[in-house]
């Protein structure tokens, strides 16, 4: 059975974002600038209605809160958003901001920036929509939405989790927010004007990073700040020594986005209910997942059919699987997967997968169901239920996704998720797994990495068999 998602509002400034993508292999002959041919020209919403969509592709209800007017841009937003969030809006003055970015391959060279309208003021079910919100995430762009809210959002801060990405251009969240989630440059641009301008470290270091989030924890009287570090993770501080989360593996692509990615999957999880510390540490792995799969140019293969129409009825986790498949594939990064019973997760079983991981952009882990674990092993196991075998290897830090497969060999599952490599332990190397004639029939590879020796699961359960039981006091 699934587990209901708690809905979120996303309140802030909508942006309407395009991409121009296409070659550069030579310069201009009239001026020392590269030229770009082929171009793919591709609209998607940014800012706040960026943020709202990730949060809704990962299966909640979600509000946006934002201005929009009667400008060509606002229109083609409203389209875009349509079928994916519930739209409250308030009135924006001046047309819709909107930024066009030329690309070659994934690097930006240049980018050109439309409307500068702003939100004009409140209306009662926007109010209406944050007052009644179960968690709240801020995505503040600086042009107004957060201004003409702020009182509701106050309250909202009083009773529910409120995450808030700030913006330089904006202000600082209102008291009371479970969790601010600046950039570097932010923290430092904000925490400069809280110290009255003193200057700092020109290059922001884990020390800079960490001064500056005890003063926005302590100047926003926000409950904890998580600096994201970019490719280095976040560092999360309620006010004293900070904790570092480090991301699971480096991820080459577009970064454009990770920030809402960041964010929005932490206000989510705080709004079900989750710890600070555990909502930063998965919102590092989301991002970095999300710049792997190809950041926000990928959103548009979320609407692409190139998923199976039979997915296994395991839950989420298989379909998320399957659909990160598609977009690590689309955004041509390399999808390495790996599968095995994984009862009772040991050294070794850990060891292979961070191998794994590190062979390409994105780690699918394919596990046996309990059915299908009892055919191979016997009636005795497994001895840990799928439904947890799932939850503690998605809780490793180079696990991007778990599916799970019914069958005695995952064969059908890799034909949804077509890895490009099939990684298996050393132990195989002297034979011919029957998977991978298909693995290769799409040009895929199987790969073996090195296991560790003396470490199973067998061994574990019958070491924990014969181990004495303790001895209890008396009265016990």
């Amino acid at each position: 059975m699934n587990t209901p998602r708690t809905p979120l509002v996303v309140v802030g400034d909508a942006l309407l974002d395009h991409d121009l993508c296409g070659r550069a292999d030579r310069l201009a002959p009239d001026a020392p600038v590269p030229v770009v041919h082929g171009t793919r020209r591709s609209s998607r919403p940014g800012g706040a209605a960026l943020a709202a969509c990730l949060a809704a592709s990962d299966g909640r209800p979600v509000t946006l809160v934002t201005a929009l007017g009667a400008d060509p841009a606002s229109d083609t937003l409203r389209e875009l958003l349509s079928g994916r969030v519930t739209l409250v809006e308030v009135p924006l003055e001046g047309a819709l901001s909107s930024k066009t970015r030329v690309l070659a391959g994934d690097r930006p060279l240049l980018r050109l920036d439309d409307g500068d309208g702003r939100a004009r003021e409140t209306t009662g079910p926007a109010v209406a929509a944050v007052t009644g919100a179960e968690g709240v995430l801020v995505a503040d762009y600086g042009r107004g939405t957060a201004d003409v809210l702020r009182a509701a959002l106050t309250t909202a801060a009083a009773e529910a989790p409120v995450v808030w990405d700030p913006h330089v251009r904006g202000r600082a969240p209102v008291p009371g927010v479970r969790l601010a989630t600046p950039s570097a440059q932010e923290a430092r641009a904000f925490a400069r004007r809280l110290e009255d301008g003193r200057d700092s470290d020109d290059q922001i270091g884990l020390r800079t990073a960490a001064r500056d989030a005890r003063t926005l924890v302590q100047g926003w009287r926000a409950r904890a700040v998580a600096v994201t570090l970019g490719e280095r993770g976040a560092l999360l501080s309620h006010g004293e020594t900070p904790l570092l989360v480090p991301t699971p593996a480096a991820a080459a692509g577009d970064p454009c986005g990770a920030g809402d990615r960041f964010a929005a999957t932490a206000a989510a999880l705080l709004a079900d209910g989750a710890l600070t510390e555990a909502a930063v540490q998965e919102a590092v792995h989301a991002a970095t997942r999300y710049v792997a799969e190809g950041g926000a140019r990928a959103l548009a293969v979320r609407e692409q059919a190139d998923a199976p129409e039979h997915l296994p009825a395991d839950g989420d986790t298989t379909a998320d699987a399957v659909r990160t498949a598609a977009r690590v594939r689309a955004a041509g990064g390399t999808l390495v997967a790996a599968g095995g019973c994984f009862d009772l997760l040991h050294a070794g079983h850990v060891a292979l997968l961070q191998a794994a991981r590190r062979a390409g952009d994105c780690l699918i882990v394919c596990v046996n169901s309990d059915d299908s674990v009892r055919r191979r092993k016997g009636g005795g196991r497994p001895l840990v239920p799928v439904a947890d075998r799932v939850r503690v290897l998605r809780a490793l830090e180079c696990v991007d996704a778990v599916a799970v497969f019914d069958d005695d060999t995952p064969e059908r599952l890799l034909g949804e998720l077509r890895p490009h490599i099939w990684a298996k332990g050393g132990d195989y190397a002297r034979t011919r797994l029957p998977e991978q004639p298909l693995v290769e029939s799409w040009g895929g590879q199987v790969l073996l990495l090195p296991y560790l020796d003396g470490r199973s699961t067998t061994g574990l359960a019958r070491r924990a068999a014969l181990s004495p039981a303790p001895a209890t006091e008396p009265g016990r």
